[in-house]
């Protein structure tokens, strides 16, 4: 078991995955500038009910699976806002958590394994070949969605590089990001995209 302050968010952080975040509540600015100070990560964890931004009494229920995030880079131009780009790292179960003074969450929470060293399935390669088609293609338009080296040979990266661009709800997201098992998760994806015809 380990604390972890956390930042509950309407969006699923997927490990190896980068999130930017725009920082103007005191909790959330004094939470970045201690984590980048003492070079410490907090967890990512999506909302199952409420708000991004704190109001009042409203009742916040937290998913019970998130992502550990640490700080890659933090521009503070604009006074009072910080603009974070973070990455996922390990996924965690949270066990309790308590709310501070500030509003702040914090969790106990228990690390979860990595998804498991595995090449993608001969049936899902033509999915593996359009993620790097659809890399090509938000390149040309000059976007860098994904952290280089790609790992194209990982079951568990593919998959998860394919479920943060998808247009899918977020309960979808957060469900496939849970799954334990990298290639049943790459093996629902491939799934979807052949439903959809974007994969033959």
């Amino acid at each position: 078991m380990t604390e972890l302050p956390l930042f509950p968010l309407q969006t699923v952080l997927f490990p190896g995955g980068l999130l930017s975040l725009k920082v103007f509540e005191a909790r959330y600015l004094d939470l970045a500038t201690t984590c980048l100070r003492e070079r410490r990560p907090f967890g990512v964890v999506a909302l199952r009910r409420g708000q991004e931004v704190r109001r009042g009494d409203e009742a916040v229920v937290l998913e019970d699976i998130g992502v550990v995030a640490e700080i890659l880079d933090l521009d503070g131009a604009q006074p009072g806002i910080l603009q974070l780009r973070c990455r996922g790292l390990q996924r965690f179960r949270i066990e309790r958590t308590r709310q501070q003074a500030d509003g702040l969450w914090i969790g106990e929470v228990e690390l979860l394994p990595d998804d498991e060293a595995v090449a993608p399935a001969e049936a899902t390669l033509e999915t593996v070949r359009g993620l790097a088609n659809a890399i090509a293609s938000l390149k040309g338009k000059g976007v860098e969605p994904f952290e280089q080296p790609y790992h194209f040979e990982s079951a568990g990266w593919v998959a998860n590089r394919w479920c943060e661009i998808l247009p899918i709800p977020l309960a979808a997201k957060q469900r496939l990001m849970e799954l334990p098992d990298a290639l049943v998760r790459l093996g629902l994806v491939d799934e979807f995209l052949r439903g959809q015809g974007v994969v033959k």
